[in-house]
């Protein structure tokens, strides 16, 4: 017998996007798999079809097909240990929203492969509150920088509406394989996301979605690798990483969109850098520093670890 399940969005969710929804409470169903079931209308709120960033409101009604299987699950108890590493990040908190610093490496939101993230460790970040924070945006599992979660709905839907509307001034950092041409400038490439044998990529297409990135070199090693302060006008998938691969300056690392193997330094900060110029200007001269002590292609396994970690 084909059983369809209803569930009720409890309070805690309210403002929640429908993807993260359905990450934290069936974690084994592919985001690929979740798009294919939107798409076909077979997941449903409150009857209707929905997109992956729907926003939800407590009381609705999301119908689940019987092919998601596992049980709808609230996420397990944080350890004393993830809780102090993740505590020990916040930058920022009062009684709206907290600020935290993610390292590289820690995914923001769960998956089948991935069983440690930002969205599952949240109780730790509940503090005072009656509820643990929530998503209001994301970064890639290998960005480090600035994540902001709101502490409660009224929250959520008021940041999750500054981020739609392009209200919140974000600035990357991120290490390019190669020197852009011109140096500084505006990227205006459409974008459209193709999924392929349970892989996900971005290309750009005329007939994609609109994105616009704003660039600049902040520093240079000759033509080998570039610094590069980059800021999404839009906020696209991967939309730096294709967008920096068109300049002919993949993000360095990069091995999807022709960086090369290894980890992505990519940093995302929430304001430009405030530090005095000549605070900055020793970080160059770190910067070219390294460049020389390395090559950007390194061979093997052994020596593409030893490249990561001097990067």
């Amino acid at each position: 017998m084909t059983v369809w399940k209803t569930i009720a969005v409890a309070e805690a969710d309210d403002g929640a996007r429908l993807d993260r929804w359905f990450a934290r409470r069936f974690p084994a169903l592919g985001r690929v798999q979740l798009y294919q079931l939107l798409r076909t209308g077979q997941v449903r709120v409150d009857g209707r079809r929905a997109g992956i960033g729907t926003r939800l409101a407590a009381g609705q009604a999301v119908r689940v097909p019987p092919q998601v299987r596992g049980k709808a699950r609230t996420p397990p108890p944080v350890s004393a240990a993830d809780a102090e590493a993740l505590r020990a990040g916040v930058l920022y908190r009062d009684d709206d929203i907290v600020a935290i610093d993610k390292p590289s490496g820690l995914a923001v939101q769960g998956g089948p492969r991935q069983r440690v993230h930002v969205d599952g460790l949240a109780e730790a970040l509940r503090f005072d509150s009656d509820a643990p924070p929530r998503l209001v945006h994301r970064l890639d599992r290998e960005t480090s920088g600035v994540l902001v979660l709101a502490r409660h709905a009224a929250a959520a839907r008021e940041l999750a509406g500054l981020f739609r509307g392009g209200r919140v001034a974000k600035t990357y950092w991120a290490v390019a394989a190669g020197a852009p041409r011109p140096p500084a400038g505006e990227v205006a490439l459409a974008l459209v996301r193709r999924d392929s044998g349970g892989e996900s990529r971005v290309f750009a297409d005329p007939g994609g979605r609109r994105a616009v990135t704003g660039y600049r070199t902040v520093d240079r090693a000759g033509k080998r690798a570039a610094w590069l302060e980059l800021e999404p006008r839009t906020g696209r998938t991967h939309q730096l990483r294709v967008h920096c691969a068109s300049l002919g300056a993949p993000i360095l690392g990069d091995a999807k969109y022709g960086g090369g193997a290894g980890a992505v330094p990519l940093a995302c900060a929430a304001r430009r850098d405030p530090r005095p110029r000549r605070h900055r200007s020793a970080a160059s001269a770190a910067f070219r520093r390294r460049v020389r002590t390395f090559r950007l292609r390194p061979r093997g396994r052994a020596a593409r670890r030893r490249y990561v970690k001097r990067a």
